[in-house]
């Protein structure tokens, strides 16, 4: 996948707000694959929207959101498959995590389908992110910080055209927003990936080559 497209797209609930001032809603705009996007927003705008748009859990909106050109409202399940195996990377707000289970099997969970990451490069992750003691903790006994890092080391266990990240470091400080920074940027690199990722507030600390206001 080489780019992501909006053509003047509206979340169905902001339904008659033509004079929106947004720099993504209403409006035509690109995403380019290895190229680094920020969408800053305040609360209630819709950005968590704007990500499951992209990534087809929801489609209560008018316009057209496409990839490489084509709508992905006419996508089957098994494309969509495809898609979120191999060509987009989510981390979603929420994080969608599985209390019951260790960090390491939250991540194996997807690990196991894409074989993208050795489970020593896993580890480093944790080690890199300060949770070298949580690897088989059980995930609900994670701070939501201690949480929040579990989910981008499981994002990251893909191959991606782009990554998304809805708010990736919003329970993070400042050390640790520094080094998901470094992590997601070199994973990009390797794979010449694009990064779209939202914020309210705590940007994520990568250098980004466009910012959007939504």
């Amino acid at each position: 996948m080489e780019k992501i497209e909006l053509f003047n797209t509206l979340p169905a609930v902001f339904a008659g707000r033509e004079d929106d001032n947004s720099q993504v809603w209403l409006r035509d705009i690109v995403f380019e694959k290895g190229k680094h996007y920020l969408i800053s927003a305040e609360s209630g705008t819709g950005k968590s929207s704007l990500c499951a748009y992209v990534y087809g859990y929801r489609i209560d909106y008018s316009g057209t959101i496409a990839f490489d050109g084509r709508d992905i409202k006419q996508l089957t399940v098994p494309e969509w498959c495809r898609v979120r195996q191999s060509s987009i990377a989510y981390l979603p707000q929420e994080l969608r995590l599985f209390p019951e289970l260790t960090a390491m099997e939250n991540i194996q969970l997807k690990n196991r389908l894409t074989h993208h990451k050795t489970e020593k490069e896993i580890v480093d992750y944790f080690d890199q992110l300060g949770i070298p003691d949580k690897v088989d903790s059980p995930l609900g006994k994670l701070s939501i910080g201690q949480q929040q890092r579990v989910a981008i080391i499981r994002t990251l266990c893909q191959p991606a055209d782009f990554i998304l990240l809805d708010e990736p470091v919003s329970h993070l400080d400042e050390a640790n927003n520094a080094i998901v920074a470094r992590i997601v940027s070199d994973e990009a690199s390797r794979q010449g990936a694009g990064i779209i990722s939202t914020s309210v507030g705590n940007n994520v600390k990568i250098q980004v080559d466009k910012e959007f206001k939504l």
